[in-house]
């Protein structure tokens, strides 16, 4: 056994803990979720409030803060399961929360970058909040006509991993070039992928007819 499976299981042990224990106090997954969209607001109100002189240092405590929501976003599921709530009303709060969290945290970057007078990077801000939410409901619209669209790889955990560090490296400039780009990939990605699926549907159905 390597070192890193070895992590791997501890982190995995130590993860099932922690939910039994939130089972036990039966703990709804919605209240989870929704700490996971306040604590993404904190890290977006210490993007916000960065400045020439403290920017790196809020920048990390963002990270950290962000890093730190991920644990919920890791239980609130596991926790409906293990309490048997799972409902299809906790899926749909749970997507709608995390759109507000990936929004609330771009927000934070773009006041960032107007108080800074930085206008190019505002707008670099604004255009990735717009491409990372097109990239959720591009899969969740495809999915009402297709069975599945998880094509293209920009999803939410891959932006918070670039989020995190780009915080703490204090690199966002560039992570946000790559998720702007990359989520623009995805959502071509999946709009191309939708339209060869019902293609072939139509198709299909044409031929029964």
């Amino acid at each position: 056994m390597t070192w890193t499976s070895a992590f791997g299981r501890a982190c995995g042990s130590l993860l099932r803990v922690i939910v039994n224990r939130m089972a036990l106090a039966r703990i709804s997954p919605n209240i989870l979720t929704f700490m996971g969209l306040l604590i993404n607001v904190a890290a977006a109100v210490l993007f916000g409030y960065g400045n020439a002189e403290n920017q790196a240092r809020l920048f990390r405590y963002a990270g950290l803060v962000v890093f730190a929501a991920g644990f919920f976003d890791m239980v609130d599921g596991r926790v409906a399961r293990a309490t048997n709530q799972v409902t299809r009303f906790g899926a749909f709060f749970d997507s709608v929360l995390d759109r507000y969290s990936d929004a609330a945290l771009f927000f934070g970057l773009l006041v960032y970058y107007a108080r800074a007078n930085r206008f190019f990077y505002v707008v670099l801000a604004a255009l990735v909040m717009i491409s990372c939410i097109m990239v959720s409901y591009t899969r969740a619209r495809a999915e009402s006509l297709i069975y599945t669209c998880k094509v293209g790889f920009m999803e939410r955990p891959e932006r918070l991993v670039l989020l995190i560090i780009g915080a703490l490296f204090n690199r966002m400039a560039p992570v946000l070039w790559v998720i702007a780009v990359l989520s623009t990939i995805t959502v071509i990605h999946r709009m191309y992928y939708t339209w060869v699926q019902t293609e072939r549907m139509d198709t299909v159905a044409d031929q029964a007819a």
